[in-house]
C-alpha cells in the first residue's frame, strides 16, 4: 500500500505500510509474559520488553503532571544517558504514588533487564500502567525477567502491544516504510491508552523503534515536533495520568542517508515520524473507554496558532458537547458556547459550524440546513465538526470522543473493586 503522509505545506512524501509494528525496523526484538501483575490468577500478557541489537539514540517525552510515576522518574534519570538499548514494561499496576519503594521496585525492574542483557542498568527505560496508589507486586516480576528475556524475537511486536493493554480493548500498532536517497528506513510503533487522556500527554505509553540513521539533537527536535502535533492533539475525558511516556530508538541500521539538521532527509523523517505518532494517536482515540463516536474538531481561519488550539480543545474537552454527540445531536449551540469561554480572540457574528461538510451555524446564526440531514452526519461512528472563526489563517485540529452512560460505570470503582479483591486474596 502506497499513500502519502499527512498533508500540509511541506513537500509530500510517499511511504508504504508494513507489517511488523514495534520490530518492523531493522535491529530490534520483542517479547511478553504473564506475571499475575494485577491478578495471579489470571493468566494474561502483562510484562513486555523490546530491545535493540545494537547502539541507540533515544529520545523521550514525559508526563506534564507534577505527581509522576517511579518508573518515569527512573527512565527521566536514565535517558540523559542517550543510549537506550531496553524497555520494559508492565501492565496491571501504575507503579505511582508509591513513595521509595515504588523508585526501588523501577530500578529493579532495569537491574533484573539489564542483567539478563547483558547491558548496564541506565540502559534501560521502565515504564508501567495501571492502577495508581498500589505497591507494584515485585515478587513477581524480577524472578521472571530472564524468561522474558529468552521470549524475544523479531516477530514479538504483537505479543508486547497485548501485554501493555489496560482498559484498551485491541492492540495498537502501525509501521512504514519510507524512501530516503537510494535507500529507505523504516519507523515502527506500538501503544496503548483508552482512558485518562488528554492533551499535554494522558495514561498512555507508545513506544517507536526505528533504524533510520540520525543524531540526537535532529531526533529530538523531531520527536518534540511529532508529540506536539499527534498525541497533544487528543482527548478522551480532559484528564492528563501520572505515567505518559513516549520513547523513540534509533539504531542507525537503514541503507539510507544519514539525516542531517536542515536537509531534505530530516524533512522526510519527520514527517514519517509524525504519521506514525498521530496513527497510534487516532487509534488510542478510536478504542477510548466505552467510546462510540470519534470527532474530530477542526477549527479555521482564527488569529493566532494558540487561538485556534484553545476553541478546538475547549470544544473537544466540553462534557455537554461530548454528551450531545452521544445522543446523536447536531446541537451547534453547545459548540459555539464553548468557542465563546475557550479564551480564543473571536467575533460571535463571523462563526461558522459545519458538521461534516453540512453548515449548521453561519455567522453565529442558525442556517436553513434540515436538521434531518445533520442528525444523519452525527449518527455517523466518524465525523468532524469545522470551526471556522473566519479572523486570520491559523488552523489547529483535535481528536476527540463523545461521552457515554457506560464509560460512567466503567470508572465508577476501579480502585475499590481492585483493593477488595487483593485483600480477599491476601495481597493487600
Amino acid at each position: 500500500m502506497i499513500a502519502d503522509l499527512d498533508p500540509s505545506r511541506e513537500p509530500r512524501v510517499s511511504f508504504k505500510v508494513i507489517e511488523g509494528g514495534v520490530t518492523a525496523a531493522h535491529g530490534y526484538r520483542a517479547g511478553a509474559i504473564s506475571c499475575g501483575i494485577k491478578n495471579p490468577d489470571v493468566k494474561r500478557l502483562d510484562l513486555m520488553l523490546i530491545v535493540s541489537d545494537t547502539p541507540t539514540v533515544t529520545d523521550a517525552v514525559f508526563t506534564t503532571n507534577k505527581v509522576r510515576a517511579a518508573c518515569v522518574r527512573v527512565s527521566q534519570q536514565h535517558i540523559r544517558d542517550g543510549d537506550i538499548r531496553a524497555i520494559i514494561a508492565n501492565s496491571g499496576n501504575a507503579n505511582a504514588c508509591t513513595g521509595p519503594q515504588g523508585i526501588q521496585d523501577a530500578k529493579a525492574m532495569c537491574k533484573a533487564t539489564a542483567e539478563a542483557l547483558g547491558i548496564r542498568m541506565r540502559q534501560v527505560q521502565v515504564c508501567s500502567t495501571g492502577i495508581i496508589g498500589m505497591t507494584m507486586p515485585i515478587q513477581r516480576i524480577t524472578p521472571r525477567v530472564g524468561e522474558l528475556a529468552a521470549a524475544l524475537s523479531e516477530t514479538g511486536s504483537e505479543d508486547a502491544s497485548r501485554a501493555i493493554m489496560t482498559s484498551d480493548t485491541k492492540p495498537k500498532s502501525y509501521a512504514i516504510e519510507v524512501p530516503c536517497g537510494e535507500g529507505s528506513f523504516r519507523i515502527g510503533g506500538i501503544a496503548k491508552g483508552a482512558g485518562m487522556i488528554c492533551p499535554n500527554m494522558a495514561t498512555m505509553l507508545c513506544f517507536i523503534t526505528t533504524d533510520a540513521k540520525i543524531a540526537q539533537d535532529e531526533l529530538k527536535r523531531a520527536v518534540r515536533c511529532a508529540v506536539d502535533q499527534s498525541f497533544n492533539c487528543i482527548t478522551i475525558d480532559g484528564d492528563t495520568s501520572t505515567n505518559d511516556t513516549v520513547i523513540v530508538m534509533s539504531n542507525g541500521q537503514a541503507d539510507a542517508p544519514e539525516i542531517k539538521k536542515g536537509s531534505e532527509e530530516a524533512q522526510t523523517f519527520r514527517r514519517a515520524l509524525h504519521k506514525v505518532m498521530l496513527e497510534l494517536a487516532k487509534m488510542i482515540v478510536s478504542d477510548g473507554e466505552r467510546v462510540t463516536k470519534f470527532v474530530e474538531i477542526r477549527v479555521r481561519n482564527a488569529r493566532t496558532q494558540a487561538d485556534a488550539k484553545k476553541a478546538a480543545e475547549a470544544v473537544a474537552k466540553s462534557m455537554l458537547v461530548k454528551c450531545s454527540w452521544h445522543g446523536s445531536d447536531p446541537n451547534w449551540g453547545r459548540v459555539i458556547h464553548a468557542v465563546g469561554y475557550s479564551g480564543a480572540r473571536l467575533r460571535e457574528e463571523l462563526i461558522d459550524i459545519y458538521f461534516g461538510g453540512l453548515i449548521a451555524c453561519k455567522g453565529g446564526l442558525t442556517t436553513n440546513t434540515p436538521m434531518t440531514e445533520l442528525e444523519k452526519v452525527v449518527k455517523e461512528p466518524r465525523f468532524s465538526v469545522t470551526i471556522d472563526l473566519n479572523q486570520g489563517s491559523a488552523n489547529h485540529t483535535v481528536y476527540t470522543s463523545d461521552l457515554s452512560e457506560e464509560y460512567v460505570d466503567f470508572n465508577a470503582s476501579e480502585y475499590s473493586a481492585a483493593v477488595h479483591a487483593r485483600r480477599q486474596k491476601g495481597l493487600a
